[in-house]
């Protein structure tokens, strides 16, 4: 956002609204900007590319002897530039080539050692005296595309005021700073795209209070309408354009802005068109809204609509590109075909130009997320649509459109008709309540509650103070007010964030809480790598593919629409699928027999029906393949066991074949082997799933006869965990036996296991003996159905003594005997 700091002034001088903004020099204001209001990103001195030039009259003006489109003109400039040739009357002689110069105007003059300002900060072009076709030109009588204001190079600038031999940078305001103040800075203050929002900003960080002119009111009184002009307006799209104004002038005249609009405009970088166009665009900068002129003439039934953009219609907007427009955007109508597009650009064929008579003045309000889709869509990005997008308070559009009717009837004749306010904006109250300690307590001040008041009232809110509360009415201009929070933050910019106290934070120096979820994933890691496992990591989005092939629905996963790649378009339901495939790769590699697991999210849709985000689990899966080694599910389940079992867990193992239910593990279980697998739980609740995968999956990813795996909820993990204690080691020597037993064929592995288990701790018991237990070897015959053999490593200890040979051997042979008891085993 360029802001001119002249146009800052004459503001103030044109309403009476502000003081002088600088008081102190454009580097404190710079540095105050800065602070309090946006970054700026540039300063540029206006006055160094006027220097030299002045105001001189045109005394005579007669045909150059020897060219026919030039002329040579005697100029007066009272004498007042220095070193420059005269005649007898202290003219100066000048050759122009324009053809609207005549004895009598007012023209600015650039003498010899003057810049050329359109050069100024290109390749600046130094003029000197010089003969033009045997005549002595002193510089030049300049164009307004010459002095950088505007295209226009047909025809000299005409000057309405001013004095022979006075500076123009005085006459038009030229000794000027431009403060380029970023955009982005300004992305919730849509009032601040205006010179008005800016000027009321600067009074307000200032300390000063400012006081919006008379006319910008919310709710201004209608003038009587001088011509019996006007224009129906339909409105089609009542939540997208919630207030369209419309008003209609008849006679006007249609030429050159005046020489103090022109500069104005070009100094902010806005092309001057013609003094209708102009005027809309002065507004529009002026007041932070866009404003746009037809010609009413050319309105094909002399209406207006507003309605969505229809599929293949064409729009011929401003400059003469046609556009091809889609379904969705909005367009303006003249009852029949689109003459614009909402929010963005005007139509080329309804623009205002020489041949005017007619004009309506729209001012109205546009959906700022549609209007920046449709300005991305089409590539136009305007003033207009800049503004547009910032969310334009809909209660300023009947103050500005009748301000601009009125400039227009002043600059360009005509007379305003009967004003159209198609208005959809509902009331509301926008107070906001809040304590004065509330403003303290989170900026760290101690303002009081009249300090407050002050503060905002400087920039126009209405303020009532109660027993130390305040109630807070931002203006109509301000849509960002709407919370607390937004007051307190405008307090503390408008005193300034560089008055906070530098004292520095209270800090609490009590530990902080660890995140049992991370302590967790640390102990399984820890458990894992200990027991010889290896950690991978792979991504969160996976293949379809890789869905199908181990039977999971892809409809249960969230699909990403525009994934970087096929092979990451889905968010995975599981974990194992994922490591499965990496099996077969690794074994390619060289790789015989490994275990590796993972630990990460997976997220499930539908399983929540009041929800539609997805769930997502905290998931922990292991997979291994053994080589040639059969009932690799044993290998998976003594893992599976040892983790569980170091997490504090008791687990137990039902059959998948023989579980009643399995709710919890419909997303998993599709690609387990139902016959060899089992369901994990403890206490009652859901852990996971042991075992080998299905023919079909193992096909499908190229997976070895040996390959098993598991899949177990972190959560559940953390919730049954018990807390890591100390156990000392072992001052006497422990002795190891290994036990094995031949059972029946249609035995379960955990059935017996936790037998020996139970009976361990019934014969150790009254002896005080200590113990641990592992599986050694689990031996059955591809076709042997009729028995198994289970072997299994005892180590005993006792924490006081060191046991003997014969009280080991004593204790073994007692747990076969109830092992042949309970399940006919034979020892082996």
């Amino acid at each position: 956002m360029k802001v001119s700091l002249a146009w800052v002034r004459m503001l103030g001088e044109r309403y009476h609204t502000s003081t002088e903004p600088a008081p102190n020099g454009i580097s404190e204001l710079v540095e105050k900007i800065g602070a309090q209001l946006g970054a700026v990103e540039e300063v540029i001195d206006l006055g160094e590319r006027y220097k030299g030039i002045a105001v001189a009259k045109v005394i005579a003006c007669e045909r150059h002897p020897n060219a026919d489109k030039l002329s040579v003109c005697l100029l007066d400039d009272k004498r007042k530039i220095k070193n420059v040739k005269r005649d007898s009357r202290g003219l100066v002689q000048v050759v122009c080539g324009a053809p609207n110069v005549t004895a009598g105007q007012l023209v600015a003059w650039i003498p010899p050692g003057a810049t050329v300002p359109a050069t100024f900060d290109k390749d600046p072009f130094i003029l000197e005296a010089k003969e033009l076709r045997g005549v002595i030109s002193n510089g030049m009588i300049a164009s307004a595309a010459e002095l950088d204001m505007g295209d226009d190079h047909t025809g000299i600038l005409v000057l309405e005021q001013g004095k022979p031999g006075e500076p123009l940078a005085k006459i038009l305001k030229l000794d000027d700073y431009i403060i380029d103040i970023e955009n982005k800075m300004f992305t919730h203050r849509p009032d601040c795209f205006g010179i008005l929002g800016v000027a009321r900003e600067i009074a307000g960080i200032s300390g000063k209070r400012f006081k919006s002119p008379a006319w910008y009111k919310e709710k201004p009184a209608l003038p009587v309408a001088k011509s019996r002009l006007s224009v129906a307006v339909k409105n089609d799209l009542p939540k997208q354009v919630p207030r369209f104004c419309a008003l209609a002038i008849e006679g006007v005249s249609v030429g050159p802005s005046p020489a103090w609009l022109r500069s104005y405009l070009a100094r902010v970088g806005i092309k001057p068109i013609n003094v209708i166009v102009d005027i809309t665009n002065f507004f529009m900068y002026e007041t932070g809204q866009p404003l746009h002129a037809y010609d009413l003439d050319k309105l094909a039934t002399g209406k207006l609509g507003v309605r969505p953009s229809q599929k293949g219609e064409k729009l011929k907007i401003i400059g003469g590109k046609e556009v091809m427009l889609k379904s969705g955007a909005i367009v303006i109508t003249d009852g029949l075909k689109p003459v614009g597009l909402g929010g963005v650009m005007g139509g080329a064929d309804t623009q205002v130009d020489e041949s005017t008579k007619n004009i309506v003045l729209e001012a109205a309000t546009f959906d700022m997320n549609l209007t920046r889709k449709t300005a991305i869509e089409y590539g136009l990005f305007t003033d207009a649509a800049t503004r547009f997008t910032k969310n334009q308070s809909p209660r300023q559009n009947l103050a500005v459109v009748l301000k601009a009717a009125d400039d227009v009837a002043r600059l360009a004749g005509g007379k305003p008709g009967k004003l159209t306010d198609v208005n959809n904006v509902k009331p509301e109250n926008r107070s906001v309540h809040l304590p004065g300690e509330l403003v303290n307590e989170r900026l760290g001040l101690n303002l009081t509650s009249a300090q407050m008041k002050q503060l905002l009232e400087n920039v126009e809110f209405s303020v009532q103070r109660e027993r130390g509360k305040l109630a807070v009415t931002p203006p109509f201009w301000r849509t960002d007010i709407e919370i607390p929070e937004d007051v307190i933050e405008e307090i503390g910019r408008l005193y300034g964030w560089d008055h906070l106290p530098l004292v520095l934070p209270k800090r609490d120096l009590t530990a902080a809480r660890q995140d049992e979820t991370l302590q967790i994933k640390s102990r399984i890691r820890n458990i894992l790598s200990a027991a010889g496992t290896n950690e991978v990591l792979t991504y969160s989005f996976v293949h379809g593919t890789l869905l199908d092939k181990v039977g999971q629905d892809k409809t249960k996963a969230y699909q990403i629409a525009n994934a970087l790649s096929p092979s990451l378009q889905y968010y995975r339901l599981t974990l194992l699928p994922s490591l499965l495939e990496k099996i077969h790769p690794n074994i390619k590699a060289g790789a015989g027999e490994f275990v590796m697991f993972e630990l990460g999210k997976t997220h499930v849709k539908g399983m929540l029906d009041n929800e539609k985000l997805p769930v997502e689990f905290d998931s922990l899966a292991l997979a291994l393949t053994t080589g040639a080694k059969e009932a690799p599910y044993y290998f998976a389940a003594y893992y599976a066991s040892y983790l569980l079992g170091r997490l504090g867990i008791q687990a137990e193992y039902t059959p998948v074949h023989k579980a009643k239910a399995k709710p919890e593990a419909r997303h998993i279980i599709g690609y387990f082997e139902p016959s060899r697998s089992a369901l994990l739980s403890a206490g009652g609740k859901w852990l996971g799933i042991v075992g080998e995968p299905t023919a079909q999956v193992a096909a499908q990813l190229k997976l070895p006869a040996g390959t098993a795996m598991f899949e177990l909820e972190v959560s559940r993990l953390l919730e049954l965990a018990a807390n890591p204690g100390y156990e000392p080691l072992n001052r006497f020597p422990e002795t190891s036996q290994d036990i094995c037993l031949k059972l029946s064929g249609d035995l379960a592995f955990a059935g017996v296991d936790e037998f020996i288990w139970q009976q361990l701790e019934k014969l150790s018991a009254p002896h005080g003996y200590d113990f641990r237990v592992g599986v050694i070897d689990v031996f059955q015959r591809p076709n042997d159905k009729t028995h198994k053999q289970i072997t299994w490593r005892i180590s005993l200890w006792h924490p006081e003594r060191t046991l003997t040979t014969a009280e080991a051997n004593k204790l073994m042979d007692n747990l076969a005997v109830v092992a042949k008891t309970k399940f006919k085993a034979e020892r082996i």
